[in-house]
């Protein structure tokens, strides 16, 4: 706790002025503290630890390790197969903007599993995409539930029949699921009831495959009403705003978010999870997965228009993909696939939201930032 506040290089400091005899015997009590605490064996490895828990990322050096090189030797689909699971009536954009940055970091792949109402406007959107119109929403049971009343008087449509339809959901993700490298759960989901059941079965199966996830959107609300579904699950990723960073808080922590404390604060949260990794989005984006904690506030823009959370979370799920492959490496870096995709996609967002806006100013919208992104990676990472 002394190193973290900076006490030690301040008491350090203070031993190089010339003391006044009333404060002589104080500052031989520090001078014994600073020596006491740094020649221990026992302190030593927990200072150090003190010293590099919570600290400014390098986000661009993360980015050069983690993103993989230009191979011609490798195959469609190495780079990285990402599946966004949302969409529905009332929101097809969030969906888009999440799997396109995907294809637009450097994944193979990316797939989005939608409402079949959202499933014709986000195709429209881009053909780069592999859209699965599969989800169900509760007005579309209501909608059989009345056919059947209208045909033979009365409904058929039961619980059991609900089971059906869920099951039904449930299996055509079911025979994707293997081939993913990472899921993006929550980008236009929205409430429904129904659906949400469908997409905590959809979070269990993938924690039974080992397929990573990263939770942003509505996806954070369901979780924050069901933390069940990611404790304990090291390959699950959270990525709440502000308001929804609040609700976690109070729902785990039973307290208001601190914002003296926000480090502190954020590695109990993670921990109190069960491990998860939590990237906490602000004018500092601050990551921990209950052990350590990142900060990353390089770049950056002063516009705040909608769905750039939507571009971080499809790079959280590309990086952290990327970082998996690096786990047989013996040089590679210490830190978890999660931590260092949180890092690396919250650092390469903040380059591309910035050139952005020195092109745009405040017209700057979601879509310029995506096309933004490209570039930024080049800077920092040439494919060449």
């Amino acid at each position: 706790m002394l190193v973290k506040h900076g006490v030690i290089s301040a008491l350090t400091r203070s031993t190089s002025h010339s003391p006044s005899s009333s404060s002589s015997t104080v500052l031989r009590r520090q001078q014994f503290l600073v020596r006491t605490l740094c020649a221990s064996k026992t302190h030593l490895p927990k200072l150090i630890r003190a010293m590099s828990s919570t600290s400014e990322a390098d986000a661009e050096s993360v980015l050069r390790t983690v993103t993989p090189s230009l191979d011609p030797k490798r195959h469609k689909g190495q780079a990285g197969k990402i599946a966004v699971i949302g969409g529905c009536r009332e929101y097809t954009g969030a969906p888009y903007f999440a799997a396109i940055s995907a294809l637009k970091i450097g994944a193979d792949l990316s797939h989005v599993f939608c409402t079949k109402d959202a499933a014709p406007v986000i195709k429209s959107y881009s053909p780069e995409l592999i859209v699965h119109p599969v989800l169900e929403e509760s007005y579309t049971i209501s909608q059989i539930h009345n056919l059947c009343f209208l045909l033979f008087g009365f409904s058929q449509f039961s619980e059991d029949e609900k089971r059906k339809v869920q099951d039904k959901v449930i299996g055509e993700v079911d025979k994707w699921m293997e081939r993913f490298d990472c899921l993006v759960i929550g980008p236009g989901l929205g409430r429904d009831p129904f659906l949400l059941e469908c997409v905590s079965k959809i979070m269990l199966l993938a924690k039974k495959s080992n397929v990573p996830f990263v939770v942003d959107g509505d996806g954070l609300f369901l979780v924050t009403n069901s933390i069940d579904l990611v404790k304990s699950y090291p390959l699950a990723v959270l990525t709440p705003n502000v308001n929804e960073y609040k609700c976690l808080v109070q729902k785990v922590l039973n307290c208001e978010v601190d914002e003296e404390k926000a480090e502190d604060q954020l590695r109990s949260l993670a921990k109190q999870i069960g491990g998860v990794t939590i990237l906490r989005k602000g004018k500092s984006d601050l990551i921990s997965d209950g052990e350590i904690v990142k900060s990353v506030s390089i770049y950056g823009s002063p516009r705040r228009c909608g769905g750039q959370g939507d571009i971080l979370s499809g790079g959280v799920a590309v990086f952290l993909s990327w970082a998996q492959q690096l786990k047989s490496d013996p040089e590679s870096p210490s830190e978890s696939p999660a931590i260092l995709g949180c890092m690396a996609a919250s650092g390469l967002l903040r380059k591309a939201a910035s050139l952005a806006f020195t092109k745009h100013k405040r017209s700057t919208l979601t879509s310029d930032i995506i096309e933004c992104l490209g570039k930024s990676l080049e800077d920092i990472c040439p494919a060449s």
